[in-house]
Parts: C-alpha cells; structure tokens; sequence
C-alpha cells in the first residue's frame, strides 16, 4: 500500500513475483482506473485490509501468478490482453481475501476518506470539471486544504491528479474509438480542440495525432 515501508525476510528457500503495471497497460487491456481505485490494495498504509490468504486462496493466487508469468515469457497469440485477464482476476481475488479480512483502520481517517471522497467525485464529473476548485467545493473544503492533503499523502496536486486522469481517458478513446481528435476534445469537455491538443501535448510530448500514429504503428 502507498506510504508502507517493506522488509522481506527471506527464508532459507524463496520465492516470489514481484508484478508491475503501467496506466498504458490497463488502457490497453480495458482494465478502468475506477477498478483499480475501487480495490483495497491500494489505499494508503493503515486504511487497506491485510492479505491473509488460506491455503486454498493461496493456491488460486499462485496460480493466476504462474499463469501471467508463463504468457509474459511466451509468444501466445494476444499474449498482453491474456495477461491483462489473468491480471484483473488476481487483483479481484486479492481484494475479495482483504476484504473478508477486515482490521481495525487508524482512528484518523479524516485524510483518506478526504482522498477517497476526491477521486470518486473525480471520476463521476472529470468529463466537464476540470478545476480543483470544483472539487473543493464538492467536498466543502477550501482549494488549498484540498491540495495539501493530496499532496501529503499521494505525493501529487488535485490539479495533476485531474489532468493524469483526463489523460487517460484520452490515450483510450485515441487507442480505442474511431472518433476524431475534434469529438474527444469535446467528450472531455474541451471548448476548443486546440485547447485540447495543446493540453495532450503539454502532458504526452505527442500531439493526440502523434499518438494515435504511434500505436497503431507498434
């Protein structure tokens, strides 16, 4: 979880998977940021449940590890949305054995559920609000609490938060729809395309015609 400090202690025999996942790899393989906020995995250290699995729970997880591992070595035909399955039923079962598992949380939560709170309003309304202050007030908070709580705990602004997300929205509907660079500007609640093409560029280096060029070509 974010904010947690790790130690492994290592037995006389090991062994382990150590698994990592880009926002392009989930846009590829239709695995929606909202999913993976919506998992207790990945809540700031002391609000997600512990992963206490049984033997049986155990067993399954290995398994979907094995088989993640055994397709990224391979040459399979649609090797990356294989791994992409394998991958999100992992992570469901991960979090159905934490949430079965639940803890004591951390008396102040004030902080966390503030985060929480943030993103789903981000996620429900990041297609037409695109200013800090719109969630600020949402929450009935001031702009600069807001980013100084994301800040502390995410190590990000509100600010580059909204944009990251808008921005992943865009890569998915440049990767996976047919519409123009015109009609995505408006579908992220763009005034103007350029604005939206100057915005793309500014977080990508790449126009979103560039982009869309690039991936069709790897």
């Amino acid at each position: 979880a974010p904010g947690q400090v790790h130690q492994v202690i290592e037995s006389e025999k090991s062994f382990g998977y150590a698994m990592t996942f880009s926002n392009q790899f989930l846009i590829e393989n239709y695995i929606p940021i909202s999913f993976i906020e919506s998992l207790n995995l990945f809540h700031n250290y002391g609000q997600s449940p512990p992963l206490l699995p049984n033997k049986a729970q155990f067993d399954k997880i290995e398994d979907f590890a094995q088989h993640i591992f055994m397709l990224f070595n391979s040459d399979a035909n649609m090797k990356s949305l294989s791994i992409g399955s394998f991958l999100k039923l992992l992570l469901i079962e991960c979090n159905n054995i934490c949430s079965i598992n639940p803890i004591e949380l951390d008396v102040d939560t004030t902080g966390d559920n503030l985060i929480r709170s943030f993103k789903n309003a981000v996620n429900n309304n990041y297609k037409k609000e695109h200013s800090a202050t719109f969630y600020a007030n949402e929450l009935f908070i001031s702009p600069d609490h807001l980013n100084r709580t994301f800040k502390a705990r995410i190590g990000k602004t509100a600010k580059e938060y909204i944009q990251a997300r808008i921005i992943t929205e865009a890569k998915r509907l440049l990767y996976f729809t047919e519409l123009s660079n015109k009609e995505i500007a408006y579908e992220l609640g763009f005034n103007e395309p350029a604005n939206f093409s100057a915005f793309f560029k500014k977080n990508t280096q790449l126009s979103p015609s560039e982009f869309k060029k690039n991936e069709f070509r790897s």
